[in-house]
């Protein structure tokens, strides 16, 4: 009897567990490796080591049972290959380091688990959008005669280490901004369950462009979309939460940085022909946080503010609005603003000076949150600061 037949030591056939990736994430059972030359040669360029082990030889060698490392591997995102030889030490490494965790009490199993389901997600959405866009692109024969095949070996080979060492950069700069963001939260509980504002950009008319554009057009005027946004967004200090085609969710710690990137939005689109129009919802709120992603009902409603909100507008909540008041980025009322320019003016003293304006809107019922009051957000023009 091999190695292969031998099971866990349950008694029972413990699942296998592969490094192939199954489309969205669904596990297939029947799934093999591939035995073409070219895809083995750029596997073993890309991974640094040959086809060694089984799963169990894998799992057994890190001193990991065959179910735990099965649900590390379908945690990233993996399919099922069933025995065959398709391992290498650097998967053994990585099971060895997940137990290891554990094992020393720094993650409990399931954190363990939750880690490898982030990662495997998030760089698998990396990695198909290199080869999708990047190395598809630079792989077009350079002479005539050459297949692309020709091709893509070498320049994997060139570009493997670079792209490596930038991944390793660009992770290390994200891990010391969240960090720093954790450490500086008020208590334990605000780590998770912390005060953002929450925004949702959606390109106004999306469902008809796509029968009228090209997929070639359709894809560029996404990509630009979301480009645009994601540069905005980072440039004026939030945070992108995930792009959708055509919407995009982030996030800020603060209602005056929600604020400056939404109406940066607006005007930026607007200035672009190429573009349709651009509506905004912004909320302040509680908001959970898991895995890079933001849930609750302070999400729920800047979503639905966005559904309403006109062209080329941004609608915001009533926290919102008062926290913009509270932290002095735009008046409590027109009036009150008027009041205090007048004071200041007779003390022969500045005005307050705010950056931004709010105009209270109809109250409507939304669908599960009850009825809302949105309010008009825009800049706070120099007519607006000789009435105020």
């Amino acid at each position: 009897m091999t190695v292969d037949d031998i099971s866990s030591g349950s008694g029972e056939e413990q699942p296998p567990f592969s490094p192939y990736r199954t489309p969205h994430h669904e596990v297939d059972h029947t799934a093999e490796p591939t035995d073409d030359p070219l895809a083995i040669r750029l596997e073993q360029l890309i991974l640094g080591a040959d086809r060694r082990y089984t799963p169990f030889q894998a799992a057994r060698t890190a001193g990991v049972s065959m179910e735990l490392a099965s649900r590390f591997w379908r945690a990233m995102g993996f399919a099922d290959i069933g025995q065959a030889k398709a391992l290498t030490e650097a998967d053994v490494l990585a099971l060895r380091r997940l137990a290891g965790l554990v094992e020393a009490g720094l993650l409990s199993e399931p954190m363990a688990v939750q880690v490898a389901r982030s990662t495997g997600q998030t760089t698998a959405r990396l990695a198909e959008w290199q080869i999708d866009s990047f190395l598809a692109g630079l792989t077009e024969p350079p002479e005539p005669g050459m297949t692309r095949t020709e091709v893509t070996y070498p320049l994997v080979e060139l570009l493997l280490p670079e792209l490596e060492e930038f991944l390793r950069y660009v992770w290390r700069r994200q891990l010391a901004a969240a960090t720093g963001r954790v450490v500086q939260a008020a208590d334990d509980e605000e780590m998770v369950d912390r005060r953002l504002a929450v925004g949702f950009a959606d390109l106004v008319g999306f469902t008809r462009l796509t029968r009228r554009l090209e997929e070639e057009e359709l894809g560029e005027l996404v990509e630009a979309f979301e480009t645009t946004c994601a540069d905005l967004v980072a440039a004026h200090g939030g945070r992108l939460i995930k792009t959708l085609g055509d919407e995009v969710l982030y996030a800020a710690d603060d209602a005056g940085t929600a604020a400056e990137i939404a109406l940066r939005l607006i005007e930026t689109m607007s200035n672009d022909e190429t573009m349709p129009e651009l509506r905004v919802g912004i909320a302040f709120g509680t908001v959970t946080t898991r895995m890079g992603d933001v849930f609750g009902n302070t999400v729920n409603l800047a979503s639905r503010l966005t559904s309403i909100a006109p062209k080329d507008t941004v609608l915001v909540d009533g926290a919102f609005a008062e926290e913009l008041g509270r932290t002095a980025e735009a008046p409590v009322s027109e009036s009150e603003a008027a009041a205090e320019a007048e004071r200041a003016e007779k003390n022969g003293e500045e005005p307050p000076s705010y950056r931004f304006a709010l105009q209270p809107m109809w109250q409507r019922p939304v669908r599960g949150l009850g009825v809302v009051e949105p309010w008009l957000l825009t800049r706070r023009t120099t007519d607006d600061r000789r009435a105020g």
